[in-house]
């Protein structure tokens, strides 16, 4: 059975029809050709295809397209930065800071989960910046200082989020930096 799904990508409104059983990350990847999301284990287990959905994190392979009728979704390469200038005038200006940062930190070898660790990135950092709690939280009182992130606090938030390349100390020096430490 097939069903028509509205969804808004990066920015750009996309009507598309999908068996009601394809999943986000199927859906991105095959009908509308965003390639950022990773199909990495299929079973939400390694982060790779995470993406932000009305800037909350999703496991995009265990979700329905269907399920997200018009909803916002921001893929890594939907992230954008501030719009100023790089300093040589190139396009480095469309930067978020968290592709600045995971370039400036090597946080990244063969690349393929950096999408996923982005994305994460991204909705942990506005998770804490929202005093949600992590396992790990010392003061669980609402809306909670949790600044600045302690490294425990970012090894936990972003635990979902595997690195097949073991490039773990760069992605938390990477987020350590947009985080303001």
């Amino acid at each position: 059975m097939e069903s028509r799904v509205s969804l808004s990508v990066n920015g750009v409104h996309h009507d598309v029809r999908v068996d009601t059983r394809t999943t986000l990350l199927d859906g991105l990847r095959d009908r509308l050709g965003i390639y950022s999301p990773k199909k990495g284990c299929d079973h939400g287990q390694c982060g790779s295809c995470t993406v932000l959905v009305d800037g909350r994190r999703v496991i995009s392979c265990l979700s329905f397209a269907v399920s997200y009728e018009g909803a916002e979704i921001v893929t890594a390469e939907g992230l954008r930065g501030n719009g100023a200038a790089g300093e040589d005038g190139d396009a480095g200006e469309d930067l978020h800071a968290l592709h600045r940062a995971f370039i400036e930190q090597d946080a990244f070898q063969c690349g393929y989960c950096t999408p996923g660790q982005v994305c994460s990135a991204a909705g942990m950092l506005d998770e804490a910046q929202r005093g949600d709690p992590s396992h790990v939280t010392d003061e669980l009182e609402p809306d909670a200082d949790i600044d600045p992130l302690s490294d425990d606090e970012i090894r936990e938030r972003m635990s979902g989020n595997l690195c097949r390349c073991a490039a773990y100390p760069n992605i938390l020096a990477a987020i350590r930096q947009v985080a303001g430490r």
